[in-house]
């Protein structure tokens, strides 16, 4: 018995192709492939059923419906708002809102779109709390405005499976008459600056002015007492000088007149001669002095040399101390004058020094004895 094979007519082979054509579609309909960012809430014939995780899913074909969940943590703008201040002064504001999904079930459950519910309610919390704030703060307390909008928006969005990371306000912009104002305030505030550093710039260069004016005056009375001790010191040694000068010129000249008499009484005829011993004396000194003789019996005619006395009177063997003390009370100490004027820059207190009167009438002891004997000798 021989089999034939079945022969299907024009009907079955379209029933055939709508039969491989539906277990196409459930196959396609029963793999759902969820990303990796995502969590698909999952429903069968409307009732929830689960989450669907990354991956590969077999659902329900022709009866499942599922909605994505971007899990990663996603941005809101949240539009200009005006709001009125504590202290009656309208502004405006932006900020921006980070949440993230934190339970996708909550989220399709518990509120319709949570994006724009955390938008709306981010509205208004920031005008709410700009409302409580006085302008100054508004303008000043950025950190605190936001602590506040999210903490405001911590609680509801729990509910929603929300969690409010940050919350940033961009702007704050009081209205066109305040910013005039403000600047105006500004410019004021920056002219009264100006104003006082010029003030103290003029007093401090004031302040430096005298300094060098009164170091100058002390300085000038210091050379002029100094140039009077030693003016007054010359005089004394140019006093000295004439006199030993006038002495031996006297001494020439009476030796001078002795010689003419000796040569007179030389011509006469007495051979018996009666000399005064001062003539001797100084003719014996007037030859040593033409011999060049060095001979240590009498001072040689005409010697400048001072005896000890004289000299310590006129404290010449103190020249050169005295010349040295001079210059180094001449010299000005650079440094603690500029240590001085960094004072005064700094508006410190000014440096203690003495008046140029109480310097100079305050001589060193020195010079007082300097003075005495010249008065003395004189």
């Amino acid at each position: 018995m021989v089999i034939e094979p079945l022969q299907l007519g024009p009907v079955g082979g379209v029933v055939g192709l709508l039969f491989l054509l539906v277990v196409v579609v459930a196959v396609w309909q029963a793999v759902e492939i969820v990303d990796a960012t995502e969590k698909k809430a999952l429903t069968v014939f409307g009732e929830y059923r689960q989450l669907l995780e990354p991956g590969i899913n077999f659902i329900p074909p022709f009866v499942s419906q599922t909605h994505a969940f971007d899990m990663r943590t996603q941005t809101l703008d949240v539009p200009r708002q005006e709001a009125i201040t504590r202290d009656n002064s309208p502004v405006t504001a932006d900020a921006v809102v980070y949440i993230k999904v934190m339970d996708a079930r909550k989220a399709y459950l518990e509120v319709e779109d949570y994006k724009t519910a955390v938008s709306n309610l981010a509205q208004t919390t920031l005008r709410a709390v700009l409302g409580d704030m006085e302008l100054d703060d508004t303008l000043n307390k950025r950190q605190e405005i936001n602590a506040r909008i999210r903490k405001e928006l911590d609680e509801p969005t729990d509910e929603w499976g929300i969690r409010v990371e940050s919350v940033e306000v961009r702007e704050v912009n009081p209205s066109k008459d305040v910013q005039q104002a403000m600047e105006q305030q500004t410019s004021a505030e920056r002219r009264r600056r100006a104003m006082i550093l010029e003030a103290q710039g003029e007093r401090r260069s004031a302040v430096e002015e005298a300094e060098g004016e009164k170091q100058s005056n002390i300085i000038r009375a210091q050379g002029e007492k100094q140039s009077q001790i030693l003016e007054a010191q010359g005089d004394a040694i140019s006093t000295v000088l004439r006199a030993k000068s006038a002495q031996s010129m006297g001494e020439r000249a009476i030796i001078e007149r002795g010689m003419e008499t000796l040569e007179n009484i030389g011509q006469g005829d007495s051979s018996t001669f009666i000399m005064p011993q001062e003539l001797t004396s100084l003719v014996g000194r007037y030859g040593q002095h033409l011999t060049g003789s060095d001979s240590k019996t009498k001072d040689s005619l005409g010697s400048l040399d001072f005896d000890e006395e004289t000299r310590e009177m006129l404290g010449l063997d103190d020249i050169e101390d005295i010349l040295g003390q001079i210059d180094e009370a001449a010299e000005l100490d650079t440094e603690a004058m500029e240590q001085e004027a960094e004072k005064v820059m700094s508006g410190g207190s000014e440096p203690d020094i003495k008046p140029a009167e109480e310097v100079v009438s305050e001589p060193d002891e020195e010079d007082l004895d300097v003075e005495t004997e010249t008065e003395t000798e004189e």
